[in-house]
């Protein structure tokens, strides 16, 4: 009987031949595969690993191989697996070899398109270079030309943009700020704009060289100013306002006058973009409190308040005045314009700009609670009643600030209750009674008259503002009909008017 024994290269049989004595007993090697399959076990190792999905046919063919079938038939038969196995193997590397092709020729194809990509990014560093080179040339139509290179390359590519900088591309822009030529003033100015667009690196940079004092003086310097290079000075501020660090020092530079003029300016000659972009740094700017005061010098409140009502800048004006009534300076310059309660209640009722509603609902809700004195002028310009219908009709955060203005407005007319009967009443009425009797007597009636006027006086408080709330009510709902174009001989029904007589002050949203 064999017994197998395996080593590191493959499995190899000793075998006793049976019926000899252990004098004479031969022994032979043979291992346990062909040739033909040992060569196909090497090759697959070689080409991609033994797989475990042909042991199968190992198997199989060490037992076609077994030395107890060697008979004519079993070996035929062997011989024609064996050939067909070979068959099959050739065909599997060939596959295998397609497979190797594919790869290599993959590998080919992606160095050639790196070292193409490497190679162009190359040669656009050599032109950035270039570009930059030209800008510090003495010929000024090289440098109008690089300068109008720039523009174009920096236009829509944030990697160039970083790149340009630095390399040092922006003093050179800013230098050419001096020259006399126009257009290569525009060139600059641009060129400077697009460099500075998402890249705050770049925008304190140009603040830095010292780009605002240059823009100024060519403003000055203009007797015939020219509307391009006006237009390209306005969106140049536009955009390096947009850094928080730039806001004081173009604020303090002198820019906000120029930028309010600009706005201003009614001239055909200024494109109305110009002054949209006018009127978005004056926003940037306001946004910082040191740049308030400098706004307000302006004398541009009225101005701004007189275009409300125009949608394509109202919702802008709105958000400046929201950071003007922040300073008690910028609450006085509004209040002191005669029409500047009506405008902005008036705001409130403009159902279709929710933004508007928002903004002029957050500056009134601002100037009631801290302008004491002029909640009587908002309330007669019809605060109550438009707040009373943004909390039935506006967003949610125009309810919520509609709801703190007749919060303060309330507040109001109950302090005013109290300091018409000395500012104390509580005290007066539960003040302990210390004295004599004749002296207890009188201070009894006295504080009798007290509590009878103040509960007459609370008592026509609350006839007023239950008035108030029912006039509101039926407004509100006459709005509602006219809105769902309802026929306009409408009814309410009995529930309604029996919920606007019944409804009190406690059914405010406060």
């Amino acid at each position: 009987m064999a017994k197998c024994h395996s080593n590191t290269i493959g499995s190899v049989a000793v075998d006793g031949i049976a019926g000899a004595n252990a004098a004479t007993r031969h022994f032979r090697f043979c291992t346990s595969f062909s040739g033909a399959a040992f060569r196909r076990r090497i090759y697959d190792a070689v080409s991609c690993g033994g797989s475990s999905r042909y042991r199968h046919r190992y198997k199989d063919e060490m037992m076609d191989e077994d030395p107890s079938t060697e008979n004519g038939s079993a070996s035929a038969s062997r011989g024609l697996k064996e050939e067909e196995q070979q068959r099959r193997n050739r065909r599997l590397g060939n596959g295998r070899s397609d497979k190797l092709v594919d790869l290599l020729n993959l590998a080919e194809s992606v160095e050639p398109e790196n070292e193409a990509e490497t190679r162009r990014k190359e040669e656009e560093l050599k032109e950035l270079k270039r570009t930059v080179k030209d800008l510090q040339a003495e010929d000024l139509g090289m440098r109008k030309s690089a300068a109008s290179n720039v523009r174009l390359m920096a236009k829509e590519d944030l990697v160039i943009r970083g790149t340009l900088a630095l390399l040092g591309a922006i003093p050179p822009l800013v230098a050419m700020l001096d020259l006399e030529d126009e257009q290569s003033q525009i060139a600059a100015l641009y060129a400077l704009l697009n460099l500075g667009i998402g890249n705050n690196a770049n925008k304190a940079a140009i603040v830095k060289v010292g780009v605002i004092h240059k823009m100024l003086k060519l403003i000055k310097s203009q007797t015939a100013p020219n509307s391009s290079v006006t237009e390209a000075i306005i969106a140049n501020f536009l955009g390096l306002s947009a850094l928080d660090s730039n806001k004081p020092v173009i604020g303090s530079s002198g820019a906000i006058p120029f930028l309010v003029k600009s706005l201003q300016n009614t001239d055909s000659r200024i494109s109305n973009q110009a002054r949209q972009d006018a009127l978005e740094a004056l926003f940037n700017l306001s946004i910082a409190s040191s740049n308030i005061s400098i706004i307000l010098e302006t004398d541009i409140i009225p101005f701004l308040l007189n275009m409300l009502g125009d949608m394509e800048v109202s919702e802008r004006i709105l958000s400046i005045l929201s950071n003007v009534v922040s300073t008690p300076e910028g609450r006085r310059a509004i209040s002191v314009f005669p029409d500047a309660f009506p405008i902005l209640v008036d705001v409130l009722n403009w159902t279709d700009s929710p933004g508007c509603q928002e903004k002029a609902s957050y500056v009134l809700m601002v100037m009631a609670h801290k302008l004491y004195g002029e909640r009587q002028t908002m309330v007669e310009a019809g605060l109550v009643s438009a707040s009373l219908e943004l909390t039935l009709l506006g967003s949610a955060l125009a309810q919520k600030r509609a709801s703190r203005i007749l919060e303060c407005l309330r507040y109001d007319k109950g302090k005013q209750v109290s300091e018409s009967f000395g500012g104390n009443l509580s005290a007066a009425v539960s003040a302990p009674i210390i004295g004599t009797s004749s002296s207890s007597n009188c201070n009894n009636i006295d504080s009798k008259i007290y509590v009878e006027e103040s509960e007459e006086a609370m008592s026509m408080e609350k006839k007023a503002v239950k008035q108030l709330v029912q006039q509101s009510l039926q407004y509100n709902m006459r709005k509602i009909v006219k809105r769902a174009n309802l026929p306009q001989d409408f009814v309410p029904s009995e529930h309604f008017k029996s919920l606007t007589a019944s409804s009190t002050s406690k059914s405010l949203p406060f």
